[in-house]
């Protein structure tokens, strides 16, 4: 910042991290805004690099992997000017001016501003209040700035979640109304969305707020049957201490998924995803009551099961070999409840592929179930390193054939 503004330019310090600065938070990450363009930016900069293709941002780069991204003001553009609801994610490259820029942003607590020449912090729209507050507030009219991008609505409740604040009311019948949108962006977006929250420690409080919103209904439709729905998120605390059993398994999941995460053990997303599909597998498949089937029986259950996580999990982009993975494990969950013989296990059963990520799957099951403290999970086995290539061919097996030269004949060349 200081260097841009040795340069003649404007900078400010910008977004999550003036907002976690402001609440006493420690920033994962630091982004800044300026006036001067990309290709300044790069000359500035030479330890930078220019990316994005709907708007172009530079990213410079320090030791210890540190990155800093800058981005050049924007400006509202054309297309939300006019309140165009045909379309999504209109592409913008336009520059502006701050205050432009501010009111671009998704939310007001994301949209301030923090500058070095005085030291304070610049609000163009309201953002300190809401801070104050405790309030998630969308920027300008909620429901067109959804309709413009439908992923604004999952940055909102995780907000509300992470921080533990309330969603502004008209942001939230805007969120409620229009729920179904989130259908229109890239299966990427969403997935990359989803990972964040599901990676963040805050997944019960989050859930909560996306039940609610129906929004959690968009991206695992598989439960909407089973869960009952109700605007309050309050309203969810309620029913599961009516004994609603897919909700109180859910919750159970969404506690022992915060618990590793805040405690910096990382779960493979085959296990997350096992885990979140598991209260709807439970109760769609009866699966610790599949212990005894055998034969084909056991292969057509296998196969519905597969079909059905893979229908459930089509629209988040996840990769086929990772749904394979996913169903294996839910699947298997009943062989490993009918072979459990104390500390022991049947050495034929034992050597299978599938045991060891089998094993961590159904230790992860019990401590829901019963409610037992999870356990520590031990890192996966390295694996085994590649044998090197010769050059020229592949790797040698210790069998050698005979060469012969089309021109001389023989052997290596040699005369008979």
């Amino acid at each position: 910042m200081y260097r841009l503004r040795d340069a003649g330019y404007r900078a400010y310090l910008v977004g999550g991290g003036v907002r976690d600065l402001m609440l006493g938070r420690t920033p994962k990450d630091f982004d800044i805004s300026t006036d001067a363009h990309p290709g300044e930016l790069r000359k500035l900069f030479r330890n930078s690099r220019i990316i994005g293709k709907r708007f172009r941002l530079v990213q410079v780069f320090y030791h210890g992997g540190k990155i800093i991204e800058v981005s050049t003001f924007r400006c509202r553009s054309e297309f939300e000017e006019d309140g165009d609801e045909a379309a999504v994610l209109a592409q913008n490259n336009t520059f502006g001016t701050p205050a432009e820029d501010a009111f671009r942003r998704d939310l007001t607590i994301n949209a301030l501003f923090y500058e070095i020449e005085h030291f304070t912090v610049i609000d163009y729209t309201g953002g300190v209040q809401d801070l104050e507050n405790r309030i998630v507030r969308m920027v300008g009219e909620p429901e067109r700035r959804i309709i413009h991008d439908p992923v604004r609505m999952l940055r909102a409740i995780r907000h509300a979640a992470r921080q533990g604040f309330t969603v502004e009311p008209e942001t939230w019948a805007a969120i409620r109304a229009n729920a179904d949108k989130l259908a229109l962006c890239p299966v990427s977006r969403i997935r990359d969305e989803f990972m964040k929250d599901l990676k963040s420690g805050a997944m019960r409080e989050w859930a909560k707020l996306a039940l609610a919103s129906t929004l959690f209904f968009r991206i695992f439709p598989c439960y909407e049957q089973q869960v009952p729905g109700g605007e309050d998120p309050t309203f969810y605390d309620a029913v599961e201490t009516q004994g609603n059993e897919t909700l109180t398994l859910l919750s159970h999941v969404l506690d022992l998924i915060d618990r590793y995460c805040r405690e910096g053990q990382a779960l493979t997303d085959e296990l997350l995803f096992a885990l979140l599909l598991l209260p709807w597998a439970m109760a769609e498949f009866d699966l610790l009551k599949r212990r005894h089937e055998k034969g084909g029986e056991g292969h057509r259950f296998t196969r519905r099961l597969r079909e059905a996580v893979d229908a459930n999990l089509e629209h988040l982009g996840v990769k086929r070999a990772s749904k394979e993975e996913i169903a294996l494990l839910l699947a298997n969950l009943s062989l490993f409840a009918q072979h459990q013989q104390g500390e022991e296990w049947p050495r034929w059963f034992a050597k299978k592929s599938y045991f060891q990520r089998g094993l961590t799957f159904f230790t992860l099951y019990q401590a829901v179930a019963t409610g037992a403290p999870p356990p520590a999970l031990e890192a996966p086995p390295p694996s085994p390193p590649r044998p090197k290539r010769r050059r020229g061919g592949g790797p040698h097996r210790g069998v050698r054939t005979a060469a012969f030269a089309a021109t001389k004949g023989g052997i290596f060349g040699l005369k008979k």
